[in-house]
């Protein structure tokens, strides 16, 4: 039902800088399954700057909710894109969020003007427990990004109803209420 990326270079755990990141992961979720769309490789980045080793500490999570104004807007347009950048930003379309263990200020503006939502986890987050909170949201709601982009997913859905995807069989299980934790 939408998509979701994460920055992992061992394929279970988020533990990239989304800028810096060599391997972007998407994801295709649905209220209790989840099957991986596709793998990105990409040019290994050094970072630079003041954050380049900066990161959560365990268990955090920092949702990036920017308003812009339109002379930022302008500007960004204006700004010629980081090589790094740009190839990710392209690998990302159709996608509503990104998790990465850092993001940098030029890169969440980015990704916000592309419609996709930053979001950065602390260290020791896996994969198949934010899908599972993904998929948890999609089915009760509580987390607002979620429920935006499933909107728009269904709006969309409606506009085109194009033959829908049919899953491989070859995904996740998920949780779709907290009862299945138990």
């Amino acid at each position: 039902m939408i998509k979701v990326a994460f920055a992992s270079n061992d394929r279970v755990n988020v533990n990239l800088h989304f800028g810096a990141a060599d391997t972007l992961m998407v994801y295709d979720i649905s209220p209790g399954y989840a099957e991986l769309l596709g793998v990105g490789e990409f040019v290994q980045a050094n970072m630079k700057g003041e954050n380049r080793f900066k990161s959560l500490s365990d268990g955090q999570t920092n949702i990036i909710d920017l308003q812009l104004s339109a002379e930022e807007l302008e500007r960004l347009a204006a700004k010629p894109p980081e090589d790094k950048v740009i190839a990710k930003l392209k690998f990302l379309e159709g996608c509503s969020a990104i998790y990465a263990a850092s993001i940098g200020t030029s890169s969440i503006k980015r990704l916000i003007m592309a419609g996709i939502q930053p979001i950065i986890v602390g260290t020791g987050q896996t994969i198949e427990d934010l899908l599972n909170e993904v998929s948890l949201a999609l089915h009760c709601g509580g987390l607002s990004w979620v429920e935006r982009a499933k909107a728009k997913a269904e709006r969309a859905a409606a506009q085109n109803p194009a033959a829908p995807h049919t899953p491989s069989g070859n995904g996740l299980r998920l949780i779709t209420s907290i009862e299945e934790l138990e």
